[in-house]
């Protein structure tokens, strides 16, 4: 099974972040929508392509950026958190992994950086589709089946570590934002 192109994929988290912008279960529920009217291979490419980029996004410098934003990190937060940038679209997620003091001109005060739903989008479609329950056919047992962990067996964290003091010269624009 091969991913979901990355156009066809960023189209789709484009298309639910305009039509719900600040509304993340309707902005789930639209990706169900639209995925659950496709082919199954088209579900499970689209779960493969968003493990691809959780997994992409597991580097200390968006680690540092959650820290300074919600003040700590711990796995699940770290987890929803890289759910909600890769659900700001494509440009917001390759410039965060370029520079992650870019999210400081996106990120509101007091605003939760969480898209949690996200992670459920593919077994939404898949399930209503197929009305079975979930299984190792289903797009996350595909996934995991292909080496797309983003939990127990995932790579190590990208980049390069830091200590909480290093954290105001890393990313100066979030620390004055949010500090």
């Amino acid at each position: 099974m091969n991913p979901m192109p990355d156009a066809a994929f960023w189209q789709l988290i484009d298309q639910a972040a305009a039509a719900a912008p600040a509304d993340n279960d309707a902005r789930a529920q639209l990706l169900v929508n639209a995925l659950a009217s496709r082919p199954l291979e088209e579900i499970t490419a689209f779960e493969l392509t968003l493990r691809q980029h959780l997994i992409e996004a597991d580097d200390y410098g968006i680690m540092a950026a959650q820290k300074i934003i919600d003040g700590y990190v711990s796995d699940d937060p770290y987890l929803y958190f890289r759910c909600w940038l890769i659900g700001q679209g494509e440009v917001v997620f390759r410039a965060a992994l370029q520079h992650p003091d870019s999210l400081a001109a996106l990120v509101p005060g007091a605003y939760e950086c969480d898209f949690e739903p996200l992670l459920y989008v593919a077994t939404e479609a898949y399930k209503q589709q197929t009305g079975q329950a979930e299984d190792d056919t289903f797009p996350r047992g595909v996934a995991v089946s292909q080496g797309l962990d983003y939990d127990f067996m995932a790579p190590p964290t990208t980049g390069t570590d830091w200590i909480e003091e290093d954290l105001p010269k890393l990313l100066p624009k979030l620390w004055k934002k949010f500090r």
